[in-house]
């Protein structure tokens, strides 16, 4: 046989076998399991998680958009941003994913490669995220929770309100203790508007050292608040909460948090919920909180850096843990207790202790 001309031959039929049978949709089927961050069927995935899919030659960067890419919780799309990088695509949620919930990621044959061929079919893997944190400890008031309303600079009250527990105000004297009409006994005041004593700095032992260690609690507490980690949800709603149910667990806002519609917190007598605003945070008039399953108001606590204003008329549960003021506006009630690291102001409210 003579090599030379048949070496040409096999050398041409191996081109026919190497590139003149691949099949011509640019890419291939997505091999399950492989190729997806977080795997397939993947369980225990931290809520935090980017998706990412890496893809097996180089695509299109305009293909690969938040049409193309897409994360589902059911029906529902979640919000999030879509980037590309090399051959991997990644989503990365606007927001912490639910706990112990299934997700959805697909990747539509609208994504095409660097020649222009679609993807032959839609790639979609899925996921189940890992369960809420356990055992969410409640803050430990200390002494702090042996008042209603707690302030460090003033109390300053538009009669007439209703309030049900214990007033403490420290370092300020009793004259920052305004609109009362107080009767003073021996170590605290009382008025007709508080069932319960009105204690402030300047009144006789034991009074100004019971309310030192208060307001140092206080503290403590807020700082315990503010310093627990791994949220359950960050940036929930970008801040704006009305019309939200909220589940127990550690919440995170780097923000101002807003509620200009009702708000229901749902869960167990023994759940623990934890706000962490690093703004404000404002009630609008006439918006209620309202807590089901047996929830109880003792077990939310709102850690707020900046002011609290609880709108005309409205309602709200928790326990308000504010380094600034809190202010209650005309006919706001409250079930939880008021404790600010400046004042608390107060005009013609109900406010009573969990």
């Amino acid at each position: 046989m003579n090599l030379t001309k048949v070496l040409p031959i096999l050398a041409m039929l191996l081109v026919v076998l190497m590139f003149g049978c691949k099949k011509d949709d640019g890419l291939s089927i997505y091999p399950s399991g492989t190729t997806s961050d977080p795997l397939n069927h993947a369980t225990g995935v931290t809520r935090n998680k980017a998706i990412a899919f890496t893809f097996n030659e180089a695509m299109d960067p305009s293909t690969i958009n938040a049409s193309t890419v897409t994360l589902t919780q059911g029906t529902t799309a979640v919000a999030g941003n879509v980037a590309y990088s090399g051959k991997t695509a990644t989503f990365t949620p606007s927001s912490m994913l639910s706990a112990s919930t299934a997700y959805t990621a697909t990747i539509t044959t609208g994504a095409k490669n660097l020649a222009g061929s679609a993807l032959a079919n839609n790639i979609v893997w899925n996921f189940t995220t890992v369960a809420a944190t356990s055992n969410l400890a409640v803050v430990d008031l200390g002494a702090s929770g042996n008042y209603v309303i707690l302030a460090k600079t003033a109390i300053n009250n538009i009669a007439t309100s209703a309030i049900t527990g214990d007033l403490g105000l420290s370092p300020a004297a009793t004259s920052y203790a305004t609109g009362f009409a107080l009767t003073n006994s021996s170590g605290y005041a009382t008025a007709s508007q508080v069932t319960g004593r009105i204690y402030a700095a300047d009144m006789v032992a034991p009074t100004p050292i019971n309310l030192t260690t208060a307001v140092n609690n206080m503290v403590t507490a807020y700082n315990d608040a503010a310093g627990r980690l791994s949220p359950d949800f960050t940036e929930l709603s970008t801040g704006n909460i009305g019309g939200k149910t909220l589940t127990p667990g550690l919440y995170k806002w780097t923000n101002s948090v807003t509620m200009p519609s009702d708000v229901t917190i749902s869960g167990g007598a023994n759940d623990v919920w934890i706000f962490q605003v690093a703004g404000n945070l404002n009630m609008s008039t006439a918006i209620k909180i309202t807590l089901i399953g047996g929830a109880q108001a003792k077990n939310i606590f709102w850690q707020v850096a900046g002011q609290v204003s609880l709108g005309t008329t409205s309602h709200f549960e928790g326990v308000i843990l504010s380094k600034t003021g809190i202010t209650f506006l005309t006919g706001a009630s409250m079930k939880g207790r008021a404790l600010a690291q400046t004042a608390v102001i107060l005009d013609k409210n109900i406010i009573t202790k969990p």
